[in-house]
């Protein structure tokens, strides 16, 4: 039952003792921003790093090749390896835990795209049409690229939206319009957005992967391999029977891992999430110790509260109170002046939280980009996990000074100074 008479003492209390009360406020408000505040940072972290994977399949691999570094097969190092159209068949045959197999091929550099009058210089690139699924590339307006781009090598292309509107403008989507590259006319069928490598991929033009080798001179050769494995399969061992293969066709030493290099966005992503498992803890350990700190001190000073008021509990007990009484009263207070200056952090906390998203919003608004850190947050779970503890933790940090009181024989009590 509500008690008024027993909240105006608690009250008349905390207003005789303003200072005292409001530091004993500040250590546990203090706990918990920091708390809240470590933890939102650190998600903001982690959110800023996975938008650098992009939207592109976790279970993918890159694989590409370079220069021979170890000597096998009785060849001398310092060989350069060139992938062709049998690598992909290969692939199929020999790891069957492969679901996609999509090769790129890219025009060295970047080349003059031209459309009418106006002109850009952007990277090319030849990509089958399994490249694009589970990919980083979004499909914004028209299409990708089909199976009969690539069999019928057709002269079409797809643009990322900064090519656009530089190419065409914003009014204009660009789409049945022919942009040149290197003298020959590409059909633009359709455009797309990227956030990978800070939005850079929308800098880019596709082709069909068979056009690009037949127009321009590459043929029989892949410059590299984006691989998906099938869900539910072992990436780390998928890779290493795809490198197996490969280093055996030609005749390359396994461990040789700059002749044939692999990407694996999985093991990456583990050791990523790993590294942000132990900030996330030691953030844990540091804000739960600053917030026991804060505790601790309103223990500390419920019990300079107990000893200050020890002829009045005398003086109470001596007309009748109970020892619950007594000891609800000591408790109450703790818990208030805890769960307030708990909440009070909390909410300080989540409001800077919010403005930092606010600033991050207005920055991206303009054309910037913070490429490790985005959406600092803190899920609801945790903050009501964090009221409930304030609560318990703000009644543990009274018992023990309510107990000492509850203990206090009235006539020591009247007969102290």
């Amino acid at each position: 039952m509500f008690d008024l008479d027993k909240w105006q003492e608690i009250f008349s209390t905390m207003r005789k003792n303003k200072l005292r009360t409001f530091l004993t406020a500040f250590g546990v408000f203090w706990g918990i921003f920091m708390l809240v505040m470590l933890l939102g940072a650190g998600k903001g972290l982690e959110n800023g790093v996975k938008r650098q994977f992009g939207d592109q399949a976790i279970n993918s691999l890159w694989v590409w090749s370079d220069k021979t570094t170890i000597p096998a097969y009785g060849l001398k190092p310092g060989r350069r390896i060139q992938f062709d159209n049998q690598d992909i068949i290969l692939a199929a045959r020999e790891v069957p835990e492969l679901d996609i197999i999509a090769p790129r091929n890219g025009l060295g550099g970047e080349y003059t795209v031209n459309y009418k009058n106006k002109t850009g210089g952007y990277r090319v690139y030849g990509a089958s049409a399994d490249f694009f699924v589970n990919s980083d590339e979004k499909l914004k307006v028209g299409r990708f690229f089909n199976q009969l781009d690539d069999l019928e090598k057709r002269k079409v292309a797809i643009v990322g939206m900064k090519v656009k509107d530089v190419l065409f403008g914003e009014d204009s989507t660009g789409i049945g319009e022919y942009v040149e590259i290197k003298g020959i006319h590409f059909q633009v069928v359709g455009l797309f957005t990227s956030s990978g490598n800070n939005g850079r991929n929308e800098e880019r033009v596709h082709i069909p992967f068979s056009t690009l080798q037949s127009v321009f001179g590459q043929q029989n050769k892949v410059g590299n391999i984006r691989v998906v494995t099938k869900e539910g399969t072992d990436t780390k061992a998928a890779e290493e029977k795809l490198r197996n293969a490969l280093a055996k066709k030609h005749r390359i030493d396994p461990k040789d891992v700059q002749a044939i290099g692999i990407n694996n966005n999985e093991e990456n992503f583990k050791r990523i999430m790993n590294v942000f498992w132990g900030i996330a803890m030691f953030v844990w350990v540091v804000g739960t110790m600053t917030l026991i700190a804060g505790i601790v001190g309103v223990s500390n000073i419920m019990l300079i509260i107990v000893k200050e008021r020890t002829k009045e509990i005398g003086v109470r007990k001596a007309i009748g109170a109970t020892p619950w009484s007594i000891i609800s009263l000591i408790i109450q207070e703790s818990i208030f002046i805890t769960s307030i200056s708990g909440y009070l952090g909390l909410l300080t906390a989540a409001g800077l939280l919010e403005l930092m998203r606010m600033g991050i919003d207005m920055v991206e608004a303009s054309g910037g980009q913070l490429p490790f850190f985005y959406k600092p947050e803190v899920d609801l779970d945790v903050a009501f996990i964090a009221i409930i503890v304030l609560v318990i933790a703000g009644a543990l940090a009274g018992l023990m000074p309510a107990m000492k009181a509850a203990n206090i024989k009235p006539i020591e009590a009247l007969k102290a100074d």
